[in-house]
């Protein structure tokens, strides 16, 4: 890129410079060559209404661009590097219907690229851009129309092969790259994450002050909603879960439309996308203000579990040690309490080694997190000495969530004091130099906590 490039870059926009430099470095060490990233389509809802467009994650983390119908370019050839922009023409009258429209000209400056073209300029740019690459950086596959749209590019090249001119006579697939920068979060998007779980820790805290028994599951949900936009995110960043009962027991519940009932544990998994960067958190509470002793016992045991699986978040600690962690909590728990028989599941080590625990907890102890709720990035890594690939060590500016939970249904032989409990807490844990930070540590969580915080209930009579 022009070394003056910064000079140009509007506000806030030097990150996505500095990302896109990194990922030309990377380029340039496999030979060079030609990357292209297209953004998201707006899809189709019914008939002539679309969804609220997202941008790419992809797109966004390179561009900070969100508007639809976009590429970006990036050019690695030897001494020279370019980063240009596709997007659409400046109109002043569909931006009387549909909004602000950058234009070319404008998004070039604005976000410090060294050209920009209209998107219709495509057919006609890119056989150029791509004549002599030696390598082109793509995923395949993920984009349908822009994989039939190369293809033409290409063969548009290939057409002109008799005067010496080549396409790519190789290819990387482009998001293999990009995974791997998107998985070390920068200090601009920590501020993003901190903020977008400060938000969700918020509508946590007013659900659980909100909740009574005789409501509906989607009077909760609209509370979880009303905070997220009260506060500036632009969406959630995943489907809401607000589960009452025994749909706690569903693990990706969602119709949030069943009463609750006196007795009923609440377990709500929700968060808030700010400014393209998700959150993640689960808190799960009593419908009446006060947990039950069976109810009680179990949310400690889990509320030990994820305490036993922070204690690996650390950098150096392997990806699976908090999971590890977390299955030896709950397993002896279940042991303790009588959901596993000790006669037929034998000890500890041999409940864990037959997955008995997994009648009680089927799902993993975390994931990454970022742009994408379910981030981006290798949970295995290929090492020289061992073909298997381990699961890889956390290392500071990754983020990942904690969330341990507990799940019981109806079964011969399990104490029907349990029956109908399902438990999850989550939170969201950026791995630090000396440790980690949790970023929704204002969501209250101690049984003490929670119920303090529905004591200062919202709630009116039915």
């Amino acid at each position: 890129m022009s070394t003056n490039m910064n000079n140009s870059i509007g506000t806030g926009m030097g990150a996505f410079f500095q990302r896109r430099n990194q990922l030309l470095a990377q380029m340039q060490a496999h030979g060079g060559g030609i990357a292209i990233l297209p953004t998201a389509h707006e899809l189709t809802r019914n008939n002539d209404n679309t969804f609220p467009f997202r941008h790419d994650s992809y797109f966004y983390y390179l561009s900070g661009f969100t508007e639809p119908e976009a590429l970006i370019v990036l050019v690695a050839d030897g001494s020279s590097q370019r980063s240009i922009l596709f997007c659409r023409e400046k109109n002043l009258e569909r931006e009387i219907w549909d909004g602000f429209r950058f234009g070319p000209a404008a998004a070039q400056t604005q976000f410090g690229f060294d050209a920009a073209f209209p998107v219709e300029a495509l057919a006609t740019e890119m056989p150029t851009l791509l004549a002599d690459a030696a390598c082109l950086f793509y995923s395949s596959g993920v984009d349908h129309k822009c994989d039939a749209q190369l293809q033409g590019w290409i063969e548009a090249v290939r057409a002109k092969s008799r005067s010496g001119i080549q396409a790519p006579g190789k290819s990387i697939d482009l998001r293999s790259l990009l995974d791997e920068m998107r998985l070390f979060k920068d200090a601009s998007e920590i501020a993003l994450m901190q903020r977008a779980a400060s938000i969700s820790a918020a509508a946590h805290a007013r659900a659980m002050r909100s909740a009574r028994p005789g409501m509906h599951e989607y009077e909760l949900e609209a509370e979880l909603l009303h905070e997220f936009r009260r506060q500036g995110s632009q969406a959630p960043a995943y489907g809401s879960i607000v589960a009452a009962g025994a749909n706690a027991c569903v693990l990706h519940y969602q119709s949030n439309a069943a009463p609750i009932q006196d007795g009923d544990l609440i377990l709500i998994d929700a968060g808030c996308e700010f400014d393209s960067y998700a959150s993640d958190i689960t808190r799960t509470f009593p419908a009446n203000g006060r947990f039950s002793p069976a109810q009680k016992t179990l949310y400690e045991l889990v509320l030990a579990a994820q305490q036993a699986a922070l204690t690996c978040a650390h950098p150096g600690a392997g990806y699976m040690d908090g999971h590890t962690a977390a299955v030896r909590v709950l397993t002896q728990g279940m042991l303790d309490t009588g959901l596993l028989d000790k006669n037929k599941v034998g000890s500890l080590d041999d409940a864990i080694a037959s997955n008995a625990f997994r009648q009680f907890y089927m799902h993993g102890t975390g994931h990454w997190l970022g742009l994408d709720v379910h981030d981006v990035g290798d949970y295995r890594v290929a090492t020289k000495v061992d073909a298997e690939r381990p699961y890889r060590k956390l290392e500071a500016g990754m983020a990942i969530t904690v969330e341990p939970g507990i799940y019981v249904r109806p079964a011969a032989g399990v104490p029907e004091e349990f029956w109908h409990i399902g438990i999850r807490i989550e939170d969201d844990i950026l791995i630090t130099a000396d440790g980690h930070l949790n970023l929704s540590r204002d969501t209250p969580k101690t049984v003490a906590e929670i119920e303090a915080e529905m004591k200062h209930s919202t709630r009116k009579s039915p």
